[in-house]
């Protein structure tokens, strides 16, 4: 089941050939966490997407409040049975028409709804080995801080990462810098500082990010910088995990040769899912 435009419908609905995101990725995305029919972190999200669409120059209806998204959200994760917890992709895409001119700036949506396992963020301290990726990198601009439906970098790194038995890869931008992994935000400890790259870097303003950012500062022992990264700073850092909003932290256990402790992300995860308990 999925939500097309706000009408709940069978997930087997097809778009046409000439949608724009489909042809263009002419499209940008929220990925949420559902828990007991709340969504985490939602105000952060929605005010994510306004903005991505601003930058995009697409039409905001006037219907788009953030208690109508809430409620369609909702309403979808009720019906499809999935309340407890619950993985959302939220889709925005221009409306049909033109070339790499569109015709109108109008937008449909859709949102699709997954059984998530567990409510609580699951600490995972397996091994977890990363590379970098080299083939491709971010440009240092605005457009790369967004969650646009054009992922192929992400997918050809994920597809590196796959041929070399790895578990992430980190991705790089146009000045060699390390920006974040595949699929979240990249922090690194080391010598009392918690770092993670600014978002002029190219990184994704992630969800997650902003909340660790946030609970980092009750840490009293660290500072938080926000700063590039390079990969000779990777063999010197005492700890390096990724952030996202469905995975919360996973830490890495090796890049290369060297290998990491995950004591900071461990007291980290504890103290993200105490922020968001739900009675």
């Amino acid at each position: 089941m999925i939500n097309f435009n706000g009408v709940l419908q069978d997930s087997d609905i097809l778009l046409r050939v000439t949608n724009r995101s489909f042809l263009y990725g002419d499209g940008v995305f929220e990925t949420l966490k559902v828990v007991q029919n709340k969504i985490l972190f939602f105000e952060d999200h929605y005010f994510r997407l306004m903005a991505s669409m601003r930058i995009i120059r697409m039409d905001i209806p006037m219907t788009f409040t953030m208690e109508y998204l809430e409620n369609q959200i909702l309403e979808l994760v009720s019906a499809s049975g999935l309340s407890e917890s619950a993985r959302v992709r939220f889709t925005v895409f221009r409306d049909e028409g033109g070339n790499y001119t569109p015709v109108v700036n109008t937008v449909s949506y859709t949102i699709v709804a997954s059984k998530l396992d567990n409510q609580e963020f699951q600490f995972l301290n397996n091994s977890f080995e990363v590379d970098l990726y080299k083939d491709f990198t971010v440009a240092k601009q605005l457009l790369s801080t967004l969650k646009t439906n054009n992922k192929l970098i992400q997918i050809t790194a994920s597809i590196f990462a796959k041929e070399n038995q790895l578990n992430s890869c980190l991705i790089l931008n146009e000045g060699k810098n390390v920006v974040e992994a595949i699929n979240g935000n990249l922090f690194m400890v080391k010598d009392g500082q918690l770092i993670t790259p600014p978002i002029s870097e190219g990184c994704l303003n992630g969800v997650m990010r902003t909340q660790i950012l946030r609970l980092a500062k009750t840490i009293a022992e660290y500072t938080i910088v926000e700063a590039p990264i390079s990969p000779f700073d990777l063999q010197k850092a005492d700890e390096l995990f990724i952030t996202n909003v469905i995975i919360g932290i996973q830490p890495i256990t090796k890049y290369r040769k060297k290998e990491f402790g995950f004591s900071v992300a461990k007291q980290l995860m504890e103290k993200l899912n105490a922020s968001v308990a739900i009675d």
